[in-house]
């Protein structure tokens, strides 16, 4: 690293888990975020400012003014732009080091091996349960690790997923169900602090993956309730019946 990079990034290099070896590591991962709405916001900017030197962008939609209220990565002149290329620009300005692959697209299931296949991580910030479960699938079948958040009205969750090892679960242990209902924030709202606080793990859980330090959610989920301000901690065991990772 050159003087600017130490620089830039001094107050986690300080860290004695860090240090210059896991700043290295940092720069040189590949993480693939899929969706730059509530949880990809914070999670891509929080993670571009930590240096990580290759970021996947993917989202196939558009800005638009109901994402401003939580959406922090746009701003209102980026309206009817899409979504991808607003996250770009503001990465690039918050730190111009790193690589950006943007990928304006929806995935089909041969996308998914193709481009997960090329990361070391994957974070689902999507907003739909058929498209968690292609990402799972993916992600499975090529051995990646899954970092999910999920928010609505005032909850959310967030979990590590590794299903392709033997004891850990994989998202469809958690929705075994093709008809398990998953509502919107468009149906039912979303206050913006808790997709802020949701990302912002998914970001912290990413660089402890990466940096290999601490302990992950890995066959856990912690469950948030922002009205109350309680957390919750649940473990969550493979199911032996599990399509995907059984």
């Amino acid at each position: 690293m050159d003087d600017t990079q130490l620089l830039r990034y001094s107050r986690q290099i300080l860290l004695p888990q860090v240090g210059i070896e896991g700043q290295e590591r940092l720069q040189n991962a590949n993480v693939l975020i899929i969706g730059l709405g509530g949880l990809g916001s914070p999670a891509a900017m929080y993670l571009a400012a930590a240096g990580v030197g290759h970021l996947w962008l993917c989202d196939f939609d558009v800005v638009d003014l109901s994402n401003l209220q939580r959406q922090i990565i746009h701003n209102t002149d980026d309206i009817d732009k899409s979504k991808v290329q607003s996250a770009c620009e503001t990465l690039h300005a918050l730190n111009p080091l790193i690589k950006i692959t943007p990928l304006c697209q929806q995935l089909s299931d041969e996308d998914l091996i193709e481009y997960v296949n090329k990361v070391d991580i994957v974070l689902d910030c999507s907003d739909n349960l058929p498209t968690r479960f292609a990402i799972n699938q993916a992600c499975v079948t090529t051995k990646t690790p899954l970092v999910s958040g999920a928010a609505i009205r005032m909850e959310g969750q967030i979990s590590v997923f590794k299903g392709y090892q033997a004891d850990s679960p994989c998202y469809r242990c958690l929705y075994p169900s093709d008809d398990a209902l998953v509502e919107t924030c468009t149906q039912t709202g979303i206050l913006a602090p808790l997709v802020g606080i949701i990302g912002s793990f998914q970001a912290l859980e990413t660089l402890k993956i990466i940096i290999d330090i601490g302990d992950t959610l890995t066959g856990k989920v912690l469950l948030i309730d922002a009205l109350n301000m309680e957390f919750n901690r649940i473990t969550l065991l493979k199911n032996s019946q599990c399509p995907v990772c059984c």
